[in-house]
């Protein structure tokens, strides 16, 4: 629990006093977030805030999961951690820094063109394929000594489920449209002031608690194994359990300054890091279709966008008045702080949810 608490704390302070750096080098930079002339009038006040500062929280992310391994092998713990990073570090860490850096490409174009045209959506699609399918393969085919892989060859809910095998391959393909999915939904929702970060921070969190518990009754740990019939057949929760309270942390501490009105914009380096970093975590914690849940938000702002796209281009009628949703409110007559609060209530509802579910398997187990 201990390096946990310590990447947590390092990712928030070095987030916290990080990100007015990244403010003040991206606004000399004119790095200034582009904003569309047919959106709603009320973000035309935004032009010029500075954007990409999701490269702060992946900076002090990673810092802090050094500074949280760092701390493990002061525990007693470690005889059952490798010493050194572990392929389930490697993963989510990899997703997290390689979809921001499709998304730092996206804000760069945006930027250089001074308009809200970045990469297409085909060549962002290719990149996160190209992301997904490299750590997909490293997740499937990289195994640990006793043959455990990051993520798993069956679709998973709580834990695997035994019937739904789909092979290595299958394995592969539901991994990147996971985190395709989900990298895109996280992007989506990026549209007013601390809404992303908000309930990012709910959802990282719920897979910091996930990834402790499944540590805290691993099947790899044997004394615990041996006394117990009920136990997660995960690899590496506690580095899972790191990471994802890092990432939390970092986001909270980002949050401090984006939240409205907003000093910089995470832009997409930030929103495809975060999308992909959870759909990574949800893969390998074997919660796949339970991040539907948590990540409850991101999945019904993706859901009411395909709606709407296939409503209008099958009918030429509109189901909402603007999407991404939360614009259909701001159209409706909402605040944007009453918006982006109430949105974050939802999302709230969702990770409580899913982590009663989470936990009502396994006291279903025990009973």
């Amino acid at each position: 629990m201990r390096a946990v608490i310590v990447a947590a704390a390092v990712a928030f302070i070095i987030s916290l006093f990080i990100t007015p750096v990244a403010i003040r080098v991206f606004t000399a930079l004119k790095a200034g977030q582009p904003i569309r002339s047919i959106g709603l009038a009320s973000n035309q006040g935004k032009t010029g805030t500075p954007t990409m500062g999701g490269v702060a929280f992946i900076i002090a992310t990673v810092l802090a999961y050094v500074a949280g391994h760092i701390a493990l092998t002061t525990l007693p713990e470690r005889q059952i951690a490798q010493e050194g990073p572990t392929m389930t570090a490697l993963v989510l860490l990899g997703l997290f820094v390689f979809c921001g850096v499709v998304g730092f490409l996206d804000d760069i174009l945006k930027v250089r063109r001074r308009n809200s045209d970045g990469l297409s959506a085909k060549g962002k699609l290719l990149g996160q394929a190209l992301v997904g399918s490299g750590f997909g393969i490293a997740a499937l085919y990289m195994a640990s000594t006793n043959g455990q892989t990051v993520a798993s060859e069956h679709i998973s809910l709580i834990r695997d489920i035994s019937w739904l095998d789909v092979g290595k391959v299958g394995s592969v393909i539901v991994f990147v449209f996971v985190i395709t999915a989900m990298s895109n939904g996280v992007n989506l929702t990026d549209g007013l002031d601390g809404l992303a970060t908000g309930v990012s921070v709910l959802v990282l969190g719920a897979y910091a608690l996930i990834g402790f518990w499944q540590y805290r009754h691993w099947c790899a740990d044997e004394a615990y194994a041996r006394a117990n019939d009920y136990c997660y057949q995960v690899r590496d929760p506690l580095e899972i359990a790191m990471i994802a309270a890092a990432a939390a942390a970092a986001c909270l501490g980002f949050l401090w300054w984006n939240t409205s009105p907003a000093r910089i914009f995470m832009g997409d380096v930030g929103s495809l890091a975060l999308g992909g970093l959870i759909g990574g975590l949800a893969v390998a914690t074997r919660t796949t279709l339970l991040a539907i849940l948590i990540g409850g938000l991101f999945v019904l702002i993706t859901v009411t966008w395909v709606i709407q796209i296939v409503s209008y281009r099958t009918t030429g009628r509109r189901v909402f008045r603007m999407v991404p949703l939360h614009h259909h409110f701001e159209l409706a007559g909402w605040s944007e702080v009453n918006i982006v609060i109430r949105f974050w209530i939802i999302a709230g509802v969702g990770v409580a949810a899913g982590l009663g579910l989470f936990y009502s398997d396994f006291l279903a187990a025990n009973g």
